[in-house]
């Protein structure tokens, strides 16, 4: 039946040519955007994982940071300690070869008041972004260092892991307690002969000073003397040692850890590419087919449409 009021074929093709319409229009959104989940109702349980990973990927961006700025930390808390291991060693040769018969003990005295004043210089210097672990000039005792290490995501929530580093143990120089600091402190000394007797090295004019005696010597100092300042220094420098290997091994694993979470954000980058990213081949393809059903669906209606102007040859 032909009528004028429903032409039934042209909505048909209406309706195929705004359905081809539509699937234009997601299509070149996949293009002009490269996502083919650019929104909740593109795909809402894709784009729910999506949207927590790139959340995820910027805190973990946050701790790559800090990572950077803790490695940074203990560089320079380190090469301080490098820096003051070399200079203890040297005072140790100094005192040795104060030992020797005929040496020039007051002279040999002068060096290590140089080498004492560029340990105190070292440790100053050793600071970066206001905080220095090798010298304490504070009312108050120095603390461990936390640093933010990890961002973790569990089934019970979320949670920042940290590195904790002992500064208590890398300062050698204490304004506030010569006690807590490693080389103002006092420390025990042996000789040949098995006398004793207690010393520091440097002499920061702490508030609370310590009681023993300042590694110095003169043209009156006893070979004795010497040894068991030798042995202080000695356990000292081992002291300082020890210290320098656990920073390095914290060092270590900053670097570690940020090399992993690197590898993580990338990861990251490409879990949410599978679930979102537009396969540009698939969508190119697909948008040359719908403007080729677009053209015939364009078509198709004119043709419908057109049939309805045959009734008029019936009345002529």
């Amino acid at each position: 039946m032909t009528s004028i009021v429903t032409n039934a074929s042209a909505i048909s093709a209406l309706s195929t040519l705004r359905s081809i319409s539509s699937n234009m229009e997601t299509t070149q959104a996949h293009i002009s955007t490269g996502l083919k989940v650019g929104a909740a109702k593109d795909n809402a349980a894709y784009w729910s994982i999506a949207t927590t990973m790139k959340s995820d990927d910027r805190a973990l961006s946050s701790v790559q940071d800090a990572l950077g700025l803790a490695a940074a930390k203990t560089d320079t808390a380190y090469n301080g300690l490098d820096t003051t291991i070399d200079i203890v060693s040297t005072i140790k040769a100094k005192l040795t070869a104060a030992r020797e018969p005929g040496a020039d003990k007051d002279k040999i005295n002068k060096e290590l008041t140089e080498l004492k004043n560029q340990i105190i210089s070292t440790a100053q210097s050793s600071s970066f972004s206001g905080e220095n672990w090798l010298y304490n000039a504070s009312g108050a005792t120095a603390t461990a260092k936390t640093m933010v290490g990890s961002f973790t995501r569990s089934s019970t929530g979320v949670s920042i892991g940290t590195i904790t580093f002992d500064a208590t143990k890398s300062v050698i120089v204490d304004k506030n307690n010569a006690a807590n600091g490693a080389l103002t402190k006092n420390v025990a000394g042996k000789d040949g002969s098995g006398g004793t007797g207690t010393f520091f090295l440097v002499n920061a004019s702490s508030a609370t000073s310590a009681s023993g005696n300042e590694v110095t010597i003169s043209s009156g100092t006893t070979d004795a003397q010497v040894e068991q300042m030798v042995s202080a220094v000695d356990t000292m420098l081992q002291g300082l040692t020890d210290v320098a290997s656990t920073l390095g091994a914290v060092n270590s694993r900053i670097d570690t850890q940020n090399g992993f979470v690197k590898d993580l954000r990338d990861t990251i980058t490409k879990g949410v590419g599978r679930l979102v990213d537009a396969d540009m081949n698939e969508e190119s393809t697909k948008l040359k087919a719908l403007q080729t059903q677009q053209q015939l669906g364009i078509q198709a209606l004119s043709i419908a449409n057109s049939s309805a102007d045959s009734v008029l040859s019936l009345f002529r």
